[in-house]
Protein backbone atom coordinates (compact mmCIF):
# COMPACT_ATOMS: atom_id res chain seq x y z
CA UNK A 1 0.00 0.00 0.00
CA UNK A 2 3.24 2.82 -1.01
CA UNK A 3 2.19 5.81 -1.21
CA UNK A 4 -1.37 6.32 -0.11
CA UNK A 5 -1.19 10.23 -0.67
CA UNK A 6 0.95 12.46 -3.11
CA UNK A 7 1.32 13.57 -6.33
CA UNK A 8 1.17 11.60 -8.88
CA UNK A 9 4.21 12.70 -10.56
CA UNK A 10 7.58 13.84 -9.85
CA UNK A 11 9.95 16.25 -11.00
CA UNK A 12 13.19 17.38 -10.95
CA UNK A 13 12.86 21.36 -10.13
CA UNK A 14 14.87 20.60 -7.09
CA UNK A 15 17.95 20.06 -9.03
CA UNK A 16 17.28 21.90 -11.55
CA UNK A 17 17.80 24.58 -9.19
CA UNK A 18 21.48 24.30 -9.43
CA UNK A 19 22.47 25.98 -12.69
CA UNK A 20 19.80 28.95 -11.61
CA UNK A 21 21.67 29.32 -7.89
CA UNK A 22 25.26 29.00 -10.11
CA UNK A 23 24.24 31.89 -12.62
CA UNK A 24 22.80 33.90 -10.06
CA UNK A 25 25.70 33.68 -7.81
CA UNK A 26 28.41 33.96 -10.78
CA UNK A 27 26.48 37.02 -11.72
CA UNK A 28 26.80 38.59 -8.26
CA UNK A 29 30.79 37.80 -8.29
CA UNK A 30 30.81 39.53 -11.48
CA UNK A 31 29.65 42.45 -10.16
CA UNK A 32 32.09 42.09 -7.34
CA UNK A 33 34.94 41.57 -9.53
CA UNK A 34 34.21 44.12 -11.84
CA UNK A 35 34.01 46.99 -8.60
CA UNK A 36 30.47 47.53 -9.42
CA UNK A 37 29.33 46.44 -6.17
CA UNK A 38 31.13 49.27 -4.63
CA UNK A 39 29.24 51.93 -6.70
CA UNK A 40 26.72 49.74 -4.83
CA UNK A 41 27.54 50.70 -1.44
CA UNK A 42 28.13 54.24 -1.96
CA UNK A 43 24.93 54.20 -3.66
CA UNK A 44 23.45 53.22 -0.45
CA UNK A 45 25.84 55.38 1.75
CA UNK A 46 24.52 58.61 0.24
CA UNK A 47 20.76 57.81 -0.66
CA UNK A 48 19.61 55.80 2.91
CA UNK A 49 20.18 56.47 6.47
CA UNK A 50 23.63 54.34 7.40
CA UNK A 51 21.39 52.26 9.97
CA UNK A 52 21.38 48.49 9.82
CA UNK A 53 17.71 48.32 10.45
CA UNK A 54 16.82 50.81 7.35
CA UNK A 55 19.35 48.47 5.02
CA UNK A 56 17.67 45.02 6.71
CA UNK A 57 14.72 46.30 5.73
CA UNK A 58 15.76 47.66 1.88
CA UNK A 59 18.13 44.98 1.36
CA UNK A 60 17.00 41.61 3.47
CA UNK A 61 13.44 42.41 2.89
CA UNK A 62 12.44 44.41 -0.27
CA UNK A 63 15.57 43.08 -2.50
CA UNK A 64 15.41 39.75 -0.93
CA UNK A 65 11.40 38.95 -2.08
CA UNK A 66 13.00 40.54 -5.84
CA UNK A 67 15.43 38.12 -5.72
CA UNK A 68 12.90 35.64 -4.74
CA UNK A 69 10.59 36.39 -7.03
CA UNK A 70 12.76 36.08 -9.82
CA UNK A 71 14.96 33.01 -9.54
CA UNK A 72 14.11 31.82 -5.74
CA UNK A 73 15.46 28.60 -4.53
CA UNK A 74 17.70 29.83 -2.06
CA UNK A 75 19.30 32.84 -4.31
CA UNK A 76 18.43 35.39 -2.25
CA UNK A 77 19.76 33.81 1.08
CA UNK A 78 23.11 33.77 -1.05
CA UNK A 79 22.79 37.00 -2.57
CA UNK A 80 21.53 39.21 -0.02
CA UNK A 81 23.23 38.14 2.87
CA UNK A 82 26.72 38.56 1.03
CA UNK A 83 25.48 42.05 0.11
CA UNK A 84 24.47 42.71 3.67
CA UNK A 85 28.20 41.70 4.85
CA UNK A 86 29.50 44.13 2.52
CA UNK A 87 27.73 46.90 4.04
CA UNK A 88 29.02 46.27 7.39
CA UNK A 89 26.90 43.10 8.85
CA UNK A 90 28.13 40.56 10.48
CA UNK A 91 28.14 36.57 8.47
CA UNK A 92 25.78 35.35 11.06
CA UNK A 93 23.50 38.11 11.79
CA UNK A 94 23.60 38.79 7.76
CA UNK A 95 22.08 35.11 7.01
CA UNK A 96 20.15 34.80 9.95
CA UNK A 97 17.95 38.22 9.20
CA UNK A 98 17.77 36.85 5.54
CA UNK A 99 16.43 33.80 5.91
CA UNK A 100 13.72 35.26 8.45
CA UNK A 101 12.66 37.53 5.70
CA UNK A 102 12.65 34.72 2.81
CA UNK A 103 9.54 33.59 3.89
CA UNK A 104 6.84 35.48 2.64
CA UNK A 105 7.86 35.72 -1.09
CA UNK A 106 8.57 32.04 -1.15
CA UNK A 107 5.11 31.01 -2.34
CA UNK A 108 4.87 33.23 -5.49
CA UNK A 109 9.08 32.78 -5.91
CA UNK A 110 10.74 32.27 -9.18
CA UNK A 111 7.54 33.84 -11.16
CA UNK A 112 5.33 31.64 -9.49
CA UNK A 113 6.44 27.89 -9.68
CA UNK A 114 5.17 26.52 -6.99
CA UNK A 115 1.76 27.89 -7.83
CA UNK A 116 1.40 26.44 -11.29
CA UNK A 117 3.28 23.21 -10.33
CA UNK A 118 0.39 23.32 -7.43
CA UNK A 119 -2.60 23.74 -9.92
CA UNK A 120 -0.84 20.72 -11.76
CA UNK A 121 -0.83 18.29 -9.27
CA UNK A 122 -4.22 19.20 -8.19
CA UNK A 123 -6.01 20.12 -11.11
CA UNK A 124 -7.56 23.60 -9.28
CA UNK A 125 -7.82 26.29 -10.83
CA UNK A 126 -4.27 28.63 -10.58
CA UNK A 127 -6.13 32.12 -9.98
CA UNK A 128 -7.99 30.33 -7.08
CA UNK A 129 -4.57 29.01 -5.77
CA UNK A 130 -2.79 31.93 -6.43
CA UNK A 131 -5.82 34.35 -4.59
CA UNK A 132 -5.78 31.95 -1.94
CA UNK A 133 -2.20 32.33 -1.01
CA UNK A 134 -2.54 36.08 -1.73
CA UNK A 135 -5.34 35.59 1.44
CA UNK A 136 -2.99 34.42 3.93
CA UNK A 137 0.88 35.81 3.64
CA UNK A 138 0.28 39.37 2.78
CA UNK A 139 -0.43 39.28 6.74
CA UNK A 140 2.87 37.72 7.43
CA UNK A 141 4.04 40.11 4.91
CA UNK A 142 2.40 43.17 7.07
CA UNK A 143 3.73 41.67 10.06
CA UNK A 144 7.80 40.30 9.32
CA UNK A 145 9.00 43.73 9.13
CA UNK A 146 8.20 44.44 12.63
CA UNK A 147 8.88 40.61 13.54
CA UNK A 148 12.52 40.72 12.40
CA UNK A 149 13.31 44.24 13.90
CA UNK A 150 12.63 42.47 17.00
CA UNK A 151 14.15 39.91 16.66
CA UNK A 152 17.91 41.97 15.41
CA UNK A 153 17.90 44.55 17.91
CA UNK A 154 14.88 43.97 20.42
CA UNK A 155 11.58 45.96 21.06
CA UNK A 156 13.23 49.24 21.94
CA UNK A 157 14.52 49.74 18.63
CA UNK A 158 11.20 49.12 17.07
CA UNK A 159 9.70 52.26 18.81
CA UNK A 160 12.10 54.70 16.46
CA UNK A 161 12.10 52.70 13.80
CA UNK A 162 8.52 51.01 13.42
CA UNK A 163 7.21 54.26 10.64
CA UNK A 164 9.90 52.51 8.12
CA UNK A 165 8.86 48.74 9.03
CA UNK A 166 5.44 50.15 8.24
CA UNK A 167 5.77 51.80 5.12
CA UNK A 168 8.51 48.55 3.62
CA UNK A 169 5.50 45.87 5.19
CA UNK A 170 2.38 47.65 3.90
CA UNK A 171 3.34 48.81 0.99
CA UNK A 172 4.73 45.07 0.04
CA UNK A 173 1.45 43.49 1.38
CA UNK A 174 -0.86 45.35 -0.65
CA UNK A 175 0.45 44.92 -3.96
CA UNK A 176 1.37 41.19 -3.30
CA UNK A 177 -2.38 40.84 -2.09
CA UNK A 178 -3.58 42.69 -5.37
CA UNK A 179 -1.73 40.92 -7.90
CA UNK A 180 -1.66 37.52 -6.44
CA UNK A 181 -5.76 38.27 -6.11
CA UNK A 182 -6.38 39.54 -9.79
CA UNK A 183 -3.65 39.26 -12.19
CA UNK A 184 -2.30 35.97 -11.09
CA UNK A 185 0.98 33.71 -9.39
CA UNK A 186 3.62 35.00 -11.89
CA UNK A 187 4.71 38.56 -11.39
CA UNK A 188 3.15 39.50 -7.07
CA UNK A 189 6.78 39.17 -5.80
CA UNK A 190 8.48 40.32 -8.42
CA UNK A 191 6.08 43.92 -8.34
CA UNK A 192 5.66 43.68 -4.85
CA UNK A 193 9.37 44.00 -3.49
CA UNK A 194 9.17 46.87 -6.40
CA UNK A 195 7.13 49.00 -5.06
CA UNK A 196 8.27 48.01 -1.48
CA UNK A 197 11.70 48.86 -2.30
CA UNK A 198 10.79 52.35 -3.99
CA UNK A 199 8.63 53.39 -1.22
CA UNK A 200 11.09 52.77 1.33
CA UNK A 201 13.77 54.13 -0.14
CA UNK A 202 11.21 57.53 -0.68
CA UNK A 203 10.44 57.58 2.78
CA UNK A 204 13.90 57.20 4.03
CA UNK A 205 14.49 60.57 1.90
CA UNK A 206 12.47 62.92 4.33
CA UNK A 207 12.26 61.02 7.33
CA UNK A 208 14.84 58.79 10.29
CA UNK A 209 14.36 57.56 13.20
CA UNK A 210 16.05 59.75 15.71
CA UNK A 211 18.25 56.89 17.19
CA UNK A 212 20.09 56.25 13.68
CA UNK A 213 23.36 56.93 15.35
CA UNK A 214 23.04 54.00 17.91
CA UNK A 215 22.34 51.17 14.72
CA UNK A 216 25.00 52.98 12.56
CA UNK A 217 26.57 50.51 10.20
CA UNK A 218 30.00 50.42 9.92
CA UNK A 219 30.21 50.05 6.47
CA UNK A 220 32.52 47.24 5.32
CA UNK A 221 35.83 48.28 2.45
CA UNK A 222 35.05 47.20 -0.35
CA UNK A 223 37.86 44.90 -0.83
CA UNK A 224 35.95 42.97 1.90
CA UNK A 225 33.07 42.14 0.22
CA UNK A 226 31.40 38.75 0.59
CA UNK A 227 33.39 36.85 -1.94
CA UNK A 228 36.29 37.56 -0.33
CA UNK A 229 37.85 38.97 -3.60
CA UNK A 230 38.16 41.43 -6.10
CA UNK A 231 37.31 44.60 -4.61
CA UNK A 232 38.92 48.01 -5.91
CA UNK A 233 40.73 47.93 -2.45
CA UNK A 234 40.49 51.79 -2.04
CA UNK A 235 36.98 52.31 -1.06
CA UNK A 236 35.90 56.03 -1.92
CA UNK A 237 33.22 58.30 0.04
CA UNK A 238 31.83 60.47 -3.01
CA UNK A 239 28.60 59.72 -4.03
CA UNK A 240 28.11 58.04 -7.32
CA UNK A 241 27.46 60.09 -10.68
CA UNK A 242 24.37 59.32 -12.86
CA UNK A 243 26.04 57.12 -14.66
CA UNK A 244 27.41 54.93 -11.93
CA UNK A 245 24.15 55.04 -9.95
CA UNK A 246 22.83 52.63 -13.17
CA UNK A 247 26.09 50.43 -13.21
CA UNK A 248 25.77 49.59 -9.54
CA UNK A 249 21.86 48.41 -10.28
CA UNK A 250 22.07 47.34 -13.85
CA UNK A 251 23.08 43.73 -12.69
CA UNK A 252 19.80 43.63 -10.68
CA UNK A 253 17.55 45.17 -13.28
CA UNK A 254 18.43 43.51 -16.47
CA UNK A 255 17.95 40.06 -14.45
CA UNK A 256 14.70 41.15 -13.74
CA UNK A 257 14.32 41.96 -17.12
CA UNK A 258 15.64 39.34 -18.75
CA UNK A 259 13.64 36.59 -16.32
CA UNK A 260 10.28 38.53 -16.82
CA UNK A 261 10.82 38.54 -20.27
CA UNK A 262 11.73 34.96 -20.89
CA UNK A 263 8.94 33.82 -18.67
CA UNK A 264 5.96 35.42 -20.87
CA UNK A 265 7.72 34.42 -24.08
CA UNK A 266 7.65 30.52 -22.71
CA UNK A 267 11.34 30.11 -23.99
CA UNK A 268 11.86 28.01 -21.09
CA UNK A 269 9.61 24.94 -22.42
CA UNK A 270 11.68 25.49 -25.91
CA UNK A 271 13.31 22.39 -26.92
CA UNK A 272 12.23 20.48 -23.53
CA UNK A 273 12.75 17.07 -23.52
CA UNK A 274 10.60 14.80 -21.34
CA UNK A 275 12.36 11.50 -20.33
CA UNK A 276 10.98 8.43 -18.13
CA UNK A 277 13.02 7.36 -15.75
CA UNK A 278 14.39 3.42 -16.35
CA UNK A 279 13.61 1.08 -13.77
CA UNK A 280 11.67 3.64 -11.58
CA UNK A 281 8.78 5.31 -14.21
CA UNK A 282 4.91 4.08 -13.52
CA UNK A 283 7.42 1.46 -11.25
CA UNK A 284 5.33 2.45 -8.06
CA UNK A 285 1.59 2.04 -7.82
CA UNK A 286 -0.40 4.94 -5.70
CA UNK A 287 -3.80 2.89 -4.39
CA UNK A 288 -5.31 5.73 -3.56
CA UNK A 289 -5.23 7.48 -6.66
CA UNK A 290 -5.36 3.90 -8.43
CA UNK A 291 -2.52 4.63 -10.77
CA UNK A 292 1.31 4.33 -11.34
CA UNK A 293 3.54 6.74 -9.64
CA UNK A 294 5.38 8.56 -12.52
CA UNK A 295 9.03 9.48 -12.73
CA UNK A 296 9.65 11.76 -15.58
CA UNK A 297 13.04 14.18 -16.05
CA UNK A 298 12.35 17.61 -17.76
CA UNK A 299 15.14 18.71 -19.32
CA UNK A 300 14.83 22.48 -20.26
CA UNK A 301 17.78 23.65 -22.02
CA UNK A 302 16.47 27.38 -21.87
CA UNK A 303 14.80 26.84 -18.41
CA UNK A 304 15.13 29.70 -16.25
CA UNK A 305 19.00 29.40 -15.33
CA UNK A 306 19.93 29.92 -18.85
CA UNK A 307 18.27 33.16 -18.45
CA UNK A 308 20.25 34.51 -15.73
CA UNK A 309 23.33 33.28 -17.71
CA UNK A 310 22.13 35.18 -19.77
CA UNK A 311 21.64 38.17 -17.92
CA UNK A 312 24.79 37.46 -16.57
CA UNK A 313 26.79 37.65 -19.95
CA UNK A 314 24.75 40.83 -20.99
CA UNK A 315 26.15 42.34 -17.70
CA UNK A 316 29.50 41.23 -17.92
CA UNK A 317 29.92 42.74 -21.76
CA UNK A 318 28.72 46.12 -20.25
CA UNK A 319 30.60 46.31 -17.20
CA UNK A 320 33.95 44.92 -19.87
CA UNK A 321 32.84 48.01 -22.34
CA UNK A 322 32.62 50.84 -19.17
CA UNK A 323 36.58 49.60 -18.60
CA UNK A 324 36.94 46.31 -16.75
CA UNK A 325 38.99 43.80 -17.61
CA UNK A 326 37.83 40.53 -19.37
CA UNK A 327 39.52 38.23 -16.92
CA UNK A 328 36.63 39.96 -14.32
CA UNK A 329 34.79 36.83 -16.29
CA UNK A 330 36.73 33.59 -15.11
CA UNK A 331 37.47 35.69 -11.58
CA UNK A 332 34.07 35.55 -10.83
CA UNK A 333 33.37 31.77 -12.27
CA UNK A 334 36.79 30.92 -10.15
CA UNK A 335 34.49 32.26 -7.04
CA UNK A 336 31.29 31.07 -7.80
CA UNK A 337 32.97 27.72 -7.54
CA UNK A 338 34.49 28.28 -4.40
CA UNK A 339 31.78 29.47 -2.76
CA UNK A 340 29.46 26.63 -3.96
CA UNK A 341 31.40 22.88 -4.35
CA UNK A 342 30.17 22.10 -1.19
CA UNK A 343 27.00 23.50 -1.68
CA UNK A 344 26.07 21.61 -4.74
CA UNK A 345 27.08 18.57 -3.41
CA UNK A 346 25.46 18.74 -0.30
CA UNK A 347 22.22 19.86 -2.05
CA UNK A 348 22.80 16.71 -4.57
CA UNK A 349 22.13 14.37 -1.24
CA UNK A 350 19.43 16.51 0.07
CA UNK A 351 17.53 15.80 -3.47
CA UNK A 352 18.72 12.33 -3.19
CA UNK A 353 17.28 11.74 0.35
CA UNK A 354 13.99 13.74 -0.65
CA UNK A 355 13.62 10.97 -3.37
CA UNK A 356 14.26 8.13 -1.56
CA UNK A 357 11.96 9.41 1.16
CA UNK A 358 9.08 10.17 -1.41
CA UNK A 359 9.59 6.40 -3.68
CA UNK A 360 9.62 4.80 -0.35
CA UNK A 361 6.58 5.71 1.09
CA UNK A 362 8.00 7.45 4.15
CA UNK A 363 6.69 11.14 3.24
CA UNK A 364 3.64 9.68 2.09
CA UNK A 365 2.90 7.77 5.55
CA UNK A 366 3.80 10.84 7.58
CA UNK A 367 1.03 12.97 5.20
CA UNK A 368 -1.43 10.11 5.58
CA UNK A 369 -0.68 10.49 9.58
CA UNK A 370 -1.21 14.03 9.68
CA UNK A 371 -4.51 14.05 7.37
CA UNK A 372 -6.47 11.45 9.95
CA UNK A 373 -6.64 14.48 12.27
CA UNK A 374 -10.24 15.27 11.81
CA UNK A 375 -11.49 18.89 12.71
CA UNK A 376 -7.92 20.38 13.73
CA UNK A 377 -6.05 18.80 10.25
CA UNK A 378 -6.23 22.54 9.18
CA UNK A 379 -3.83 23.70 11.90
CA UNK A 380 -1.37 20.54 10.91
CA UNK A 381 -2.12 20.79 7.30
CA UNK A 382 0.35 23.61 7.87
CA UNK A 383 3.05 21.43 8.86
CA UNK A 384 2.64 18.90 5.48
CA UNK A 385 3.98 21.70 3.54
CA UNK A 386 6.50 22.85 6.55
CA UNK A 387 8.09 19.24 6.78
CA UNK A 388 8.25 18.55 2.56
CA UNK A 389 9.90 21.88 2.25
CA UNK A 390 12.54 21.34 5.16
CA UNK A 391 12.94 18.05 3.22
CA UNK A 392 13.59 19.66 -0.36
CA UNK A 393 14.50 23.43 0.39
CA UNK A 394 11.77 24.05 -2.05
CA UNK A 395 8.28 24.84 -2.33
CA UNK A 396 7.66 23.65 -5.23
CA UNK A 397 8.39 20.70 -4.46
CA UNK A 398 6.22 20.54 -1.64
CA UNK A 399 3.44 21.25 -3.62
CA UNK A 400 4.37 18.36 -5.67
CA UNK A 401 4.85 15.89 -2.79
CA UNK A 402 1.89 16.87 -0.54
CA UNK A 403 -0.73 19.24 -2.44
CA UNK A 404 -2.81 16.20 -4.03
CA UNK A 405 -2.72 14.74 -0.70
CA UNK A 406 -3.98 17.85 1.01
CA UNK A 407 -7.06 18.21 -1.49
CA UNK A 408 -7.84 14.15 -1.01
CA UNK A 409 -7.75 14.64 2.76
CA UNK A 410 -9.82 17.86 2.78
CA UNK A 411 -12.71 16.01 0.55
CA UNK A 412 -12.27 13.15 3.04
CA UNK A 413 -13.20 15.68 5.75
CA UNK A 414 -15.35 18.16 4.41
CA UNK A 415 -13.47 21.09 4.36
CA UNK A 416 -12.07 23.47 1.41
CA UNK A 417 -9.63 21.59 -1.25
CA UNK A 418 -8.44 25.21 -2.38
CA UNK A 419 -7.86 26.61 1.73
CA UNK A 420 -6.33 23.02 2.22
CA UNK A 421 -3.92 23.08 -1.41
CA UNK A 422 -3.05 26.67 -0.68
CA UNK A 423 -2.30 26.00 3.15
CA UNK A 424 0.33 23.49 1.49
CA UNK A 425 1.87 26.30 -0.21
CA UNK A 426 2.02 28.83 2.44
CA UNK A 427 3.01 26.32 5.33
CA UNK A 428 5.77 25.44 3.34
CA UNK A 429 7.55 28.45 3.38
CA UNK A 430 7.69 29.27 6.53
CA UNK A 431 10.24 25.84 6.75
CA UNK A 432 12.66 27.46 4.21
CA UNK A 433 14.79 29.37 6.98
CA UNK A 434 16.34 25.78 8.27
CA UNK A 435 16.25 24.26 4.88
CA UNK A 436 19.66 22.44 4.54
CA UNK A 437 19.68 23.27 1.21
CA UNK A 438 19.15 26.91 1.56
CA UNK A 439 21.52 27.06 4.70
CA UNK A 440 24.28 25.20 2.78
CA UNK A 441 24.05 27.57 -0.34
CA UNK A 442 23.86 30.92 2.04
CA UNK A 443 26.99 29.69 5.12
CA UNK A 444 29.03 28.68 1.67
CA UNK A 445 28.76 31.93 0.19
CA UNK A 446 29.73 33.74 3.07
CA UNK A 447 32.35 31.58 4.80
CA UNK A 448 30.46 29.85 7.28
CA UNK A 449 30.71 26.39 5.82
CA UNK A 450 30.73 23.89 8.99
CA UNK A 451 28.50 26.93 11.14
CA UNK A 452 24.88 25.97 9.70
CA UNK A 453 24.29 24.61 12.89
CA UNK A 454 24.64 27.76 15.10
CA UNK A 455 21.98 28.60 11.98
CA UNK A 456 19.73 26.87 12.91
CA UNK A 457 19.60 27.31 16.29
CA UNK A 458 18.54 30.93 15.77
CA UNK A 459 16.42 30.27 13.24
CA UNK A 460 14.26 27.25 14.27
CA UNK A 461 12.07 28.60 16.55
CA UNK A 462 11.40 31.61 14.50
CA UNK A 463 10.26 29.08 12.04
CA UNK A 464 7.63 26.69 14.64
CA UNK A 465 6.80 30.12 15.62
CA UNK A 466 5.29 31.31 12.13
CA UNK A 467 3.88 28.05 11.38
CA UNK A 468 2.18 28.09 14.18
CA UNK A 469 0.16 31.69 13.58
CA UNK A 470 -0.11 30.65 10.26
CA UNK A 471 -1.99 27.38 11.55
CA UNK A 472 -4.20 30.00 13.76
CA UNK A 473 -5.02 31.67 10.91
CA UNK A 474 -6.10 28.66 8.72
CA UNK A 475 -8.38 27.43 10.97
CA UNK A 476 -10.03 30.89 11.65
CA UNK A 477 -10.09 30.85 7.50
CA UNK A 478 -12.12 27.32 8.03
CA UNK A 479 -14.23 27.84 10.32
CA UNK A 480 -15.00 31.16 10.89
CA UNK A 481 -14.51 33.10 7.61
CA UNK A 482 -15.32 30.78 5.07
CA UNK A 483 -16.67 33.14 2.78
CA UNK A 484 -12.93 34.31 2.17
CA UNK A 485 -12.18 30.97 0.64
CA UNK A 486 -12.41 31.74 -3.27
CA UNK A 487 -14.64 29.21 -5.24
Amino acid sequence: MLGRAGSCQDNTTPAASAPLVWNAMWLYNVAVRSGKFELFRRWMVHNVPAGRRILLLIIGFSFGALMEGISGFGTPVAICSALLIGLGFEPLDAIVMTLIFNTTPVAFGALGVPITTLHGVTNLPTLALSAMVGRQLPIFSLLLPFYALVVYAGVRSLRTCWPAALVAGLSFALTQFAVSNFVGPELPDVLASLVSLLCVILFVQIWQPRDTAEYMAAFANASSSASGEGGTGQPTTERPTLGETLLAWLPWLLVSAVVIIWTFAGVAKIGQINVPWPNLHNAIYLTLYKKPYAAIYSFQPLGTGTAILLAMLLTAAVMIAAGARPVILWQALTDTWRQLRYAILTVMFIVGLAYLFNYSGISYTIGLAISSLGVVFPFFSVFLGWIACFLSGSDTSSNALFGNLQVVAAQQLKLSPILMAATNSSGAVMSKMISPQNLTTGASTIGLTGKEGLVVRRTFWHSIILACALGLIVMAQQYLVPGIIPQ
